[in-house]
Protein backbone atom coordinates (compact mmCIF):
# COMPACT_ATOMS: atom_id res chain seq x y z
CA UNK A 1 0.00 0.00 0.00
CA UNK A 2 3.05 2.25 0.89
CA UNK A 3 4.32 1.40 -2.60
CA UNK A 4 1.25 2.34 -4.19
CA UNK A 5 0.98 5.60 -2.35
CA UNK A 6 4.81 6.15 -3.32
CA UNK A 7 4.70 5.73 -6.55
CA UNK A 8 1.17 7.64 -7.42
CA UNK A 9 3.39 10.61 -5.49
CA UNK A 10 6.64 10.47 -7.86
CA UNK A 11 4.07 10.33 -10.96
CA UNK A 12 2.45 13.29 -10.03
CA UNK A 13 5.69 14.79 -9.28
CA UNK A 14 7.08 13.59 -12.76
CA UNK A 15 3.82 14.92 -14.81
CA UNK A 16 4.40 18.50 -12.86
CA UNK A 17 7.95 18.48 -13.48
CA UNK A 18 7.11 17.41 -17.19
CA UNK A 19 4.17 20.43 -17.29
CA UNK A 20 6.71 23.25 -16.03
CA UNK A 21 9.33 22.14 -19.41
CA UNK A 22 6.40 22.15 -21.65
CA UNK A 23 5.47 25.61 -20.31
CA UNK A 24 8.79 26.73 -20.10
CA UNK A 25 9.44 25.88 -23.56
CA UNK A 26 5.91 27.80 -24.92
CA UNK A 27 7.01 30.57 -22.99
CA UNK A 28 10.39 30.45 -25.11
CA UNK A 29 8.14 31.43 -27.79
CA UNK A 30 7.19 34.83 -26.49
CA UNK A 31 10.55 35.95 -25.39
CA UNK A 32 13.46 35.80 -28.68
CA UNK A 33 13.81 34.27 -31.56
CA UNK A 34 16.94 33.72 -33.85
CA UNK A 35 15.65 34.03 -37.57
CA UNK A 36 17.78 33.70 -41.34
CA UNK A 37 15.94 34.01 -44.16
CA UNK A 38 12.93 31.88 -43.61
CA UNK A 39 14.09 29.61 -40.75
CA UNK A 40 13.95 30.25 -36.87
CA UNK A 41 14.75 29.16 -33.87
CA UNK A 42 13.57 29.82 -30.04
CA UNK A 43 15.45 28.07 -27.48
CA UNK A 44 12.86 25.58 -26.41
CA UNK A 45 14.72 22.70 -27.15
CA UNK A 46 16.91 23.23 -24.04
CA UNK A 47 13.87 22.65 -21.61
CA UNK A 48 12.93 19.42 -23.88
CA UNK A 49 16.13 18.20 -23.68
CA UNK A 50 16.69 18.78 -20.21
CA UNK A 51 13.74 16.66 -19.31
CA UNK A 52 14.99 13.43 -21.34
CA UNK A 53 18.38 14.19 -19.69
CA UNK A 54 16.21 13.70 -16.36
CA UNK A 55 13.61 11.05 -17.77
CA UNK A 56 15.20 9.34 -20.52
CA UNK A 57 14.57 10.05 -24.27
CA UNK A 58 11.21 8.72 -24.86
CA UNK A 59 9.78 11.29 -22.32
CA UNK A 60 11.92 13.80 -24.66
CA UNK A 61 9.94 12.75 -27.41
CA UNK A 62 6.34 13.72 -25.73
CA UNK A 63 7.33 17.06 -24.41
CA UNK A 64 8.41 17.94 -28.00
CA UNK A 65 5.08 16.57 -29.49
CA UNK A 66 3.11 18.64 -26.95
CA UNK A 67 5.19 21.83 -27.58
CA UNK A 68 4.77 21.42 -31.53
CA UNK A 69 1.04 21.19 -30.90
CA UNK A 70 0.76 23.35 -28.61
CA UNK A 71 2.57 25.90 -30.78
CA UNK A 72 0.48 24.93 -34.15
CA UNK A 73 -2.95 25.16 -31.77
CA UNK A 74 -2.18 28.43 -30.48
CA UNK A 75 0.22 30.56 -32.62
CA UNK A 76 1.62 29.12 -35.13
CA UNK A 77 1.05 30.44 -39.12
CA UNK A 78 2.96 27.54 -40.63
CA UNK A 79 -0.16 24.74 -39.75
CA UNK A 80 0.88 21.50 -40.28
CA UNK A 81 4.20 21.99 -42.10
CA UNK A 82 4.93 24.04 -39.39
CA UNK A 83 4.37 21.34 -36.62
CA UNK A 84 5.80 18.26 -38.14
CA UNK A 85 9.42 20.43 -38.96
CA UNK A 86 9.01 21.56 -35.39
CA UNK A 87 8.53 18.18 -34.03
CA UNK A 88 11.15 16.59 -36.57
CA UNK A 89 13.62 19.00 -34.79
CA UNK A 90 12.74 19.28 -31.41
CA UNK A 91 12.71 15.21 -30.78
CA UNK A 92 15.51 14.57 -32.95
CA UNK A 93 17.65 16.82 -31.11
CA UNK A 94 16.53 15.95 -27.43
CA UNK A 95 16.47 12.40 -28.05
CA UNK A 96 19.62 11.59 -29.56
CA UNK A 97 21.08 13.50 -26.84
CA UNK A 98 19.27 12.13 -23.94
CA UNK A 99 19.84 8.20 -25.00
CA UNK A 100 23.57 9.14 -25.36
CA UNK A 101 23.26 10.37 -21.54
CA UNK A 102 21.28 7.49 -20.45
CA UNK A 103 23.46 5.25 -20.61
CA UNK A 104 26.48 7.37 -19.59
CA UNK A 105 25.86 9.65 -16.72
CA UNK A 106 28.78 11.66 -16.33
CA UNK A 107 30.02 14.89 -18.07
CA UNK A 108 31.62 13.35 -20.85
CA UNK A 109 28.22 11.65 -21.55
CA UNK A 110 26.21 14.92 -21.89
CA UNK A 111 28.93 16.38 -23.75
CA UNK A 112 29.29 13.04 -26.26
CA UNK A 113 25.09 13.30 -26.46
CA UNK A 114 24.87 16.75 -27.21
CA UNK A 115 27.48 16.32 -30.26
CA UNK A 116 25.36 13.60 -31.39
CA UNK A 117 22.10 15.46 -31.07
CA UNK A 118 23.45 18.49 -33.21
CA UNK A 119 24.51 15.78 -35.51
CA UNK A 120 21.13 14.08 -36.18
CA UNK A 121 19.42 17.02 -36.13
CA UNK A 122 21.13 18.69 -38.66
CA UNK A 123 21.39 15.67 -40.61
CA UNK A 124 17.08 15.14 -39.80
CA UNK A 125 16.36 18.73 -41.27
CA UNK A 126 18.18 18.62 -44.36
CA UNK A 127 15.94 15.80 -44.95
CA UNK A 128 12.76 17.16 -43.82
CA UNK A 129 13.63 20.41 -45.53
CA UNK A 130 14.04 18.66 -48.33
CA UNK A 131 10.87 16.97 -48.35
CA UNK A 132 8.64 19.78 -46.97
CA UNK A 133 9.87 23.15 -47.88
CA UNK A 134 9.32 22.40 -51.87
CA UNK A 135 4.97 21.80 -51.34
CA UNK A 136 5.49 24.91 -48.25
CA UNK A 137 7.03 27.53 -50.26
CA UNK A 138 6.05 26.35 -53.59
CA UNK A 139 9.39 26.37 -54.71
CA UNK A 140 11.29 23.94 -56.97
CA UNK A 141 13.29 21.24 -55.37
CA UNK A 142 16.67 21.86 -56.99
CA UNK A 143 16.56 25.30 -54.75
CA UNK A 144 16.14 23.43 -52.01
CA UNK A 145 19.45 21.71 -53.07
CA UNK A 146 21.34 24.86 -53.33
CA UNK A 147 20.79 26.23 -50.05
CA UNK A 148 22.11 23.18 -48.16
CA UNK A 149 25.67 24.05 -48.20
CA UNK A 150 24.73 27.72 -47.96
CA UNK A 151 21.77 28.27 -45.37
CA UNK A 152 20.59 24.91 -44.14
CA UNK A 153 24.06 22.99 -43.08
CA UNK A 154 25.09 26.13 -41.65
CA UNK A 155 21.89 27.24 -39.68
CA UNK A 156 21.10 23.86 -38.19
CA UNK A 157 24.97 23.36 -37.32
CA UNK A 158 24.83 26.70 -35.38
CA UNK A 159 21.15 26.37 -33.31
CA UNK A 160 22.30 22.91 -32.06
CA UNK A 161 25.94 24.20 -31.11
CA UNK A 162 23.88 27.55 -29.45
CA UNK A 163 21.16 25.34 -27.57
CA UNK A 164 23.50 22.64 -26.15
CA UNK A 165 25.94 24.98 -24.57
CA UNK A 166 22.88 26.67 -23.13
CA UNK A 167 22.22 23.34 -21.64
CA UNK A 168 25.54 22.92 -20.51
CA UNK A 169 24.87 26.26 -18.58
CA UNK A 170 21.57 25.39 -17.13
CA UNK A 171 20.88 21.36 -16.66
CA UNK A 172 22.82 20.81 -13.10
CA UNK A 173 21.63 24.60 -11.36
CA UNK A 174 18.33 23.68 -12.69
CA UNK A 175 18.14 19.84 -12.18
CA UNK A 176 19.17 20.43 -8.53
CA UNK A 177 16.84 23.40 -8.27
CA UNK A 178 14.08 20.77 -8.52
CA UNK A 179 15.90 18.30 -6.72
CA UNK A 180 15.93 20.70 -3.94
CA UNK A 181 12.33 21.33 -3.70
CA UNK A 182 11.44 17.49 -3.81
CA UNK A 183 10.51 17.31 -7.58
CA UNK A 184 12.85 15.20 -8.35
CA UNK A 185 14.70 12.17 -6.33
CA UNK A 186 17.78 13.16 -4.32
CA UNK A 187 21.20 11.85 -5.39
CA UNK A 188 24.45 13.19 -5.07
CA UNK A 189 24.65 16.91 -4.48
CA UNK A 190 25.74 19.07 -7.00
CA UNK A 191 29.19 21.20 -6.42
CA UNK A 192 30.00 24.45 -8.29
CA UNK A 193 33.65 23.39 -8.71
CA UNK A 194 36.89 24.95 -11.01
CA UNK A 195 35.11 22.49 -13.80
CA UNK A 196 31.87 23.07 -13.08
CA UNK A 197 33.07 26.78 -13.33
CA UNK A 198 35.16 26.22 -16.92
CA UNK A 199 32.54 24.52 -18.29
CA UNK A 200 30.00 27.59 -17.53
CA UNK A 201 32.41 29.76 -18.64
CA UNK A 202 33.18 27.97 -22.04
CA UNK A 203 29.42 27.43 -22.45
CA UNK A 204 28.75 31.21 -22.20
CA UNK A 205 31.59 32.43 -24.64
CA UNK A 206 29.93 29.40 -27.49
CA UNK A 207 26.50 30.97 -27.06
CA UNK A 208 27.89 34.33 -27.51
CA UNK A 209 30.04 33.23 -30.68
CA UNK A 210 26.77 31.01 -31.66
CA UNK A 211 24.80 34.09 -31.52
CA UNK A 212 27.24 36.44 -33.49
CA UNK A 213 27.66 33.56 -35.89
CA UNK A 214 23.47 34.01 -36.80
CA UNK A 215 23.59 37.43 -36.56
CA UNK A 216 26.85 38.72 -38.19
CA UNK A 217 27.58 35.57 -40.48
CA UNK A 218 24.27 34.68 -41.59
CA UNK A 219 22.95 38.05 -41.76
CA UNK A 220 19.90 36.81 -39.27
CA UNK A 221 18.13 38.58 -36.88
CA UNK A 222 16.91 38.59 -33.18
CA UNK A 223 13.06 39.10 -32.79
CA UNK A 224 11.42 39.84 -29.31
CA UNK A 225 8.29 39.22 -28.15
CA UNK A 226 5.25 37.44 -30.22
Amino acid sequence: MNNTIAEKRMNTKKLTVLAMFVALGYLCLFVFRFKVQFLSFEIKDVFITISGFIFGPVTAVGVALAEALLEMFTLSDTGIYGAVMNFAGSASFAASASLVYKYRKSLYGAFLGLLCGVAVMTGVMIVMNIIITPFYMKAPRSVVYSLIPTLLLPFNLIKGIFNSALICIIYKPLSEALRGIGMLPKTDSFKFDKKSALVTLVSVIVVAAAAAALIILMKGSVEWGR
